[in-house]
């Protein structure tokens, strides 16, 4: 069998995500009829059915429905390739040749690394355009995935490591986050427990791929966010000891003395054969 094509692919993702020829067609631009017949032959070559058509509409196969999953994914390195040879090789920069690396960071997080770490590699010898894109809660593996990051600050236990390279660079203590007229505001310490169940503030909860876990807290979407929640009385948050730096004067921050402790890596897709990120990585794990 012939190595599958990126158009047949793209098409039957179309096909499978709509579950409707017309509607799959009209976001592809194109006519149905020749649609159904690329999908036809795409089948006759791979052997097996894909769709099954009746007069209710179309369903996925077994088959189908795996097919859906791995074009996805061979799509999305498919287009991360060309963002990443783009940037290497300056096609979308203005200043000529010189490479770029795009490096994916947690909104308000890691300011005092990310600045030592940019730096350094700004005094490099042949140093790669550095460009810095803050990113939501948990943003940073989609991000280094799909190709629109080459790197990223990545904070263990919160983000998953699962399919990249890393290097850890550094380990904190996590501190609770209170509205600073709170009674638990005045205590040395607190534990885990300590912040769990406080009656008239509840924690703060943080998407996992986008999903949140049930609970009386506040969904978190930012920074900005839970800064003015806590600062109203109306949640607590428990983050790493670092993010100490955008408190605001309504804030108090307690160490916390049985939270896990929050490790700082550098991570980058375990494929990576880019120059310019070696550097990087190198320059990183010497700070």
């Amino acid at each position: 069998m012939e190595t599958l094509e990126t158009r047949e692919l793209r098409y039957f993702v179309a096909v499978a995500e709509e579950l409707h020829f017309g509607r799959a067609a009209e976001r592809l631009r194109m006519a149905q009829p020749p649609l159904s017949r690329a999908i036809q032959q795409l089948e006759r070559r791979l052997g097996v059915c894909l769709l099954q058509r009746n007069r209710r509409g179309v369903r996925l196969t077994v088959a189908g429905e795996v097919l859906l999953h791995e074009g996805r994914a061979a799509l999305d390195a498919t287009a991360a390739a060309a963002r990443r040879a783009r940037r290497a090789g300056g096609a979308d920069s203005h200043d000529g040749p010189r490479g770029r690396l795009v490096l994916a960071v947690k909104a308000a997080a890691s300011h005092e690394l990310l600045r030592k770490i940019l730096d350094a590699y700004a005094a490099e010898p042949d140093s790669a355009e550095i460009e810095v894109l803050p990113c939501g809660i948990s943003e940073q593996e989609e991000l280094l995935r799909d190709g629109r990051a080459d790197v990223a600050l990545m904070h263990t236990p919160w983000n998953s490591l699962a399919g990249f390279d890393s290097e850890a660079l550094t380990t904190e203590g996590q501190v609770a986050v209170l509205p600073a007229g709170h009674l638990l505001a005045a205590r040395a310490t607190l534990s885990l427990a300590d912040v769990r169940d406080v009656p008239d503030l509840p924690l703060a909860r943080w998407p996992t791929h986008g999903t949140y876990a049930p609970g009386p807290g506040p969904e978190i979407h930012n920074q900005t966010q839970l800064a003015q929640l806590i600062a109203l009385g109306r949640t607590v948050a428990v983050v790493p000891d670092s993010a100490r730096s955008w408190l605001w004067a309504e804030h108090t921050a307690v160490p916390l003395t049985d939270a896990p402790p929050v490790v700082t890596h550098i991570a980058w897709p375990a494929h990576s054969r880019s120059p310019a990120l070696a550097g990087l990585i190198r320059t990183a794990a010497r700070l």
